[in-house]
């Protein structure tokens, strides 16, 4: 086997990611940290046995089409609108102090108005990862926490795709807006009219065909990826479009639960891929920074989402118990440092310093939900639900 074959480095980054994986779990880590660990530890930062991770990071792409495909899968226009209602108010005011926060401590450190602004975008996303899947779920199907935390993170995912938008177009000038405004509407109709007189209609005369709609669905996906990045927008965007096309679909369950281990496959590579692009020598430079975002956000944060729940008649301990689930950086922020760094916005420094701290607080996050909140995996037998 060539140890720099594309076979070679399948069998390091998935064994590997196996092996870290293991012990996150058993640590109660969200096995995220470990894919990105194993590509700081096997990439050319690290003992560079993957030297190159230029061709991975190009196919580790393809795991962001598909997880924001099957996210536009799930939002559907009625389950959007009553989400809306609910926390529009209070997701809002908590974007205003994260990203305030985040641009103070870009500016403080030196970082140029607009890495300071992506910054501060990074702080106002939650991580699914944590918030939901550390939900037990009967309190996630049954009860008003999970309506409040699937409502506040969905109406997070649908901010941070907008932003994407914008982040992917190199800058925030008023043109580019404007092009990114008038683009972003035609994608949408031309995906609904295309989903409703010749998608759905296929799927509907030919769904005994399981591999057909398989097949289909991948086509529709990356089809819309090919029609955006045409069009000036990303392939990522494209692909939320041909999600939320598909969304009022009676197949798109199915679409959705078919996709799911393609997606994760993608997705361990392009989480490897960060970690592998992370430079360890800049370390000196970007821990400071890196620190203080990450306790902002393990403190303020919760603190902030108390409040506004507060304001907004929800209990007390519920109010806390939402706000720790929510204190922490989204892996969202991850893929809004890759692509502002990708669009030229942010330099290298910056970027790094959002993964830093997002990691930080994956961490951290984890141990104080684990030890304080009801979870499924909950050091204290007391809280510990399924």
């Amino acid at each position: 086997m060539e140890p720099n074959s594309l076979l070679f480095s399948f069998f390091l980054i998935f064994s590997g990611a196996a092996l870290l994986s293991t012990f996150a779990l058993f640590f109660r880590q969200p096995p995220l940290v470990a894919y990105i660990f194993i590509g700081v530890i096997l990439g050319p930062f690290g003992f560079k046995l993957i030297s190159d991770p230029a061709l991975l990071t190009d196919i580790a792409e393809f795991g962001i089409i598909f997880l924001l495909f099957l996210l536009g899968l799930d939002m559907q226009p009625s389950k959007l609108m009553a989400t809306l209602k609910k926390t529009l108010l209070v997701t809002l005011a908590s974007f205003v102090v994260f990203i305030l926060l985040g641009i103070g401590t870009g500016l403080l450190f030196s970082f140029s108005y607009t890495e300071s602004l992506v910054i501060g975008f990074s702080m106002i996303f939650s991580s699914t990862i944590i918030g939901i899947k550390l939900l037990p779920t009967t309190v996630l199907h049954q009860k008003h926490m999970g309506e409040l935390m699937v409502g506040i993170l969905l109406l997070q995912d649908f901010m941070a795709i907008v932003l994407l938008v914008f982040l992917d177009s190199g800058n925030l000038e008023q043109s580019s807006a404007l092009r990114v405004l008038l683009a972003f509407p035609l994608l949408i109709a031309f995906a609904y009219y295309a989903a409703h007189y010749v998608l759905v209609p296929l799927i509907a005369r030919f769904d005994h065909f399981l591999e057909y709609i398989f097949l289909l669905a991948i086509g529709w996906c990356l089809g819309m990826s090919a029609l955006a990045a045409f069009m000036g927008l990303s392939a990522e965007i494209g692909a939320f479009a041909a999600g939320v096309a598909l969304a009022t679909s009676p197949i798109a369950l199915y679409i959705a639960d078919n996709l799911k281990p393609l997606r994760d496959f993608f997705l361990i590579l392009f989480f490897f891929s960060l970690g592998a692009q992370f430079n360890v020598g800049l370390f000196p430079q970007i821990i400071a920074p890196a620190l203080l975002l990450a306790v902002l956000a393990l403190t303020v944060k919760p603190v902030v989402f108390h409040y506004l729940l507060r304001r907004f008649s929800e209990r007390n301990r519920l109010a806390w118990d939402a706000g720790l689930r929510l204190g922490q950086i989204s892996e969202f922020s991850l893929l809004i440092a890759y692509v502002a760094t990708q669009s030229g916005m942010i330099n290298e420094t910056a970027s790094l310093v959002i993964q830093a701290a997002a990691i930080l607080t994956f961490v951290v996050s984890s141990y104080i939900v684990v030890m304080l909140c009801p979870t499924p995996i909950a050091t204290n037998a007391r809280l510990r639900r399924d």
